[in-house]
């Protein structure tokens, strides 16, 4: 890494971090509390950071608290390390000024990163043609098909030369934590990741979940392996049985080990993770009916719109009349 290779170890990084309304809090300080740890572990300023808007004007985050920001998003902008943070509705907040904005900037830091949805940005700029990235895990489908010259991978966050891509709140925190590691070092980024108690460091390749299972996997790795088989055939779903045969347990065990897991049994577990799809399908997409039915495992449409309304107390057409879903211009103006 350029940026690295070129400084000493008692100079600051320059980051820019540039906040868009409607994102995440989370995010937001998955990208900041990383650094000011690593000043404070470190002893010294190894990173510098400016915060700005596309206005100048202080940015509303989706939990309703105000961030302050340093100025705004206009040329000259310079430094090392660009980060674009981005949440809901990212064509009310991010126009055509804006990404010739970015398209410039770019050329002046040696790493540009798009945060949860500022992979869009990158990608609308048209600075990741080519190149690999990642988004959400709700919209890797969305995105894959938005720009067909990506490669689009499931990872938690991508490195692909300069431009970084990450595809939520903690797989930024690791990212960071990885930028950490790079500048000063692995033990140093144990010692931040260790200020917040945070002990599940991942690299980037690790794939991001569809259900974060947080310390099941440690402590029932049997019932996080039968997870994760249901999350991988959610289109084809198999009987419990067949399940039990293909973990290679016994389909008793398998019930006993969702009742006092989850409190739930592994029918009614592996029925809630597809209409959690068909959900997000129906009210974020213009996908047929039909469609979302059989892509979450219901041989009929019928079937599909009995167990909908049985989960949501509501038809999907309706669910979808009174989301508008299909109107807005891409899946990261939705979540």
């Amino acid at each position: 890494m350029r940026m690295i290779a070129n400084r000493s170890a008692q100079s600051s990084i320059e980051v820019v971090v540039v906040v868009l309304p409607e994102s995440s809090i989370m995010s937001f300080a998955s990208v900041l509390d990383p650094m000011r740890a690593a000043n404070r572990v470190a002893g010294h300023e190894v990173f510098r950071w400016r915060l700005l808007s596309a206005d100048g004007q202080a940015v509303m985050l989706t939990c309703g608290v105000p961030i302050a920001v340093d100025g705004s998003f206009t040329l000259p902008v310079v430094g090392d390390l660009l980060l674009i943070i981005g949440g809901f509705n990212l064509h009310r907040h991010a126009g055509k000024r804006f990404l010739a904005t970015l398209q410039e900037c770019a050329r002046h830091f040696d790493i540009v990163a798009g945060v949860e949805s500022g992979c869009w940005l990158l990608g609308r700029s048209g600075l990741i043609n080519g190149r690999k990235a990642t988004a959400h895990w709700e919209e890797l489908e969305d995105f894959s098909q938005a720009f067909p010259e990506l490669e689009v991978i499931g990872d938690r966050f991508v490195i692909d030369g300069k431009y970084w891509t990450s595809g939520g709140a903690s797989p930024t925190f690791d990212m960071m934590l990885h930028l950490v590691a790079e500048r000063l070092g692995p033990a140093l980024a144990l010692d931040v990741a260790s200020i917040f108690v945070y002990d599940q460091m991942h690299g980037p390749t690790d794939v991001q979940p569809f259900v974060s299972l947080g310390r099941i996997e440690a402590r029932d790795p049997e019932l996080a392996a039968a997870i994760r088989l249901m999350e991988r055939t959610l289109e084809r779903p198999m009987t419990v049985a067949a399940l039990a045969r293909r973990l290679s347990v016994s389909q008793r065990k398998l019930e006993t080990l969702f009742a006092k897991g989850l409190s739930t049994s592994p029918g009614a577990y592996y029925l809630r993770l597809r209409l959690q799809v068909a959900h997000r399908l129906v009210r974020d997409t213009g996908i047929p009916m039909r469609d979302i039915a059989l892509r979450c495992g219901f041989d009929s449409l019928s079937a599909f719109s009995r167990a909908y309304r049985r989960e949501y107390r509501t038809s999907a057409l309706k669910m979808r009349s009174a989301r508008g879903a299909g109107v807005t211009p891409d899946a990261s103006d939705k979540r």
